[in-house]
């Protein structure tokens, strides 16, 4: 957690919100603040010069107000910003080079009403070097601003599968806990195949699947031990859940102050790929999301 935190501004109010939630995760890593505008691009090959050095200007003082409220906001922080002509996905997936992790608004300017992603960040999620948060649109307050106004204890959600433990992804779960002081649930779901419960088909009776069930809590148990050891100031619990995974985690979701999931690098996809799973949570997630890149 020694690189800088960076967000992507293009002057939304969403852009805004996600730098905000930015500035607070750079405090709690004591690392500095990097803000990146891109100058939207304009259509046609010929454009005016006068008109990209007004874009140019505006993305400045964007940048120096952007940096002036948070500093207002947050006296401790440091944050500097950074103008570019490069498209804002191609800009930040540039910048992420160095970054400890990239935050940006599920949503920036452009779209439509009721677009839950857009384009730059579901590109970002998808091919970014380091871990990437989504900050939804429909966020009100920032990472367990609510839950403490409300006198509770913030808590993460880190989708797990205790069969293919990924190490990245639950580091990044528990130390983002323990820097918070928050609980972290974990969540196995798991699913029976649909021909094991079609009655014209196969048949598991609830015998089975329970002592199945067990299996999987079992499975668990003995799967985040060497995390749980790593960070004893951790508070986790288990969630073993007969859903879909989407389903099951965004259930588990809906009072979390950040949803923390994997995506699997793939060297023979250079623009990077989601899968389902995470591609339905960053669409319907009420919190922020992060995405966590790892090799296997």
């Amino acid at each position: 957690m020694n690189h800088p935190v960076l967000a992507g501004i293009d002057g939304s109010e969403r852009s805004l919100a996600a730098a905000d939630w930015a500035a607070r995760e750079a405090l709690s890593r004591g690392v500095p603040l990097r803000l990146v505008h891109a100058s939207p691009l304009l259509p046609g090959d010929a454009v005016p010069v006068q008109a990209a050095k007004t874009l140019h200007r505006m993305g400045e003082r964007m940048l120096q107000r952007a940096i002036a409220d948070l500093g207002a906001r947050y006296p401790d922080l440091q944050a500097r910003g950074e103008q570019t002509d490069h498209a804002p996905a191609m800009a930040l997936l540039a910048a992420a080079h160095g970054a400890g992790l990239l935050v940006v608004g599920a949503r920036g300017a452009g779209g439509f009403d009721g677009l839950a992603v857009g384009s730059v960040a579901l590109r970002v999620a998808a091919a970014a070097e380091c871990p990437v948060v989504l900050v939804p649109e429909r966020l009100v307050g920032g990472f367990g601003e609510a839950t403490r106004a409300a006198g509770g204890v913030p808590e993460l959600v880190l989708g797990f599968d205790a069969h293919r433990p990924v190490g990245e992804v639950a580091d990044f779960a528990f130390a983002a806990a323990e820097a918070r002081g928050a609980r972290l649930r974990v969540v196995r779901a798991w699913a029976l195949p649909a021909e094991a419960v079609s009655p014209q088909k196969l048949f598991v009776t609830e015998e089975d699947r329970a002592t199945w069930e067990d299996q999987e809590v079992l499975q668990l148990s003995d799967a985040l031990r060497m995390w749980q050891d790593k960070y004893p100031e951790v508070t986790t619990s288990t969630d073993v859940v007969l859903l879909h995974p989407a389903e099951a985690l965004l259930n588990a979701s809906r009072e979390a102050d950040l949803l923390v999931v994997g995506r699997r690098t793939d060297p023979r996809a250079p623009e990077g790929r989601l899968g389902p799973v995470t591609h339905a949570l960053l669409h319907h997630t009420r919190c922020p999301v992060a995405v966590v890149p790892h090799a296997g």
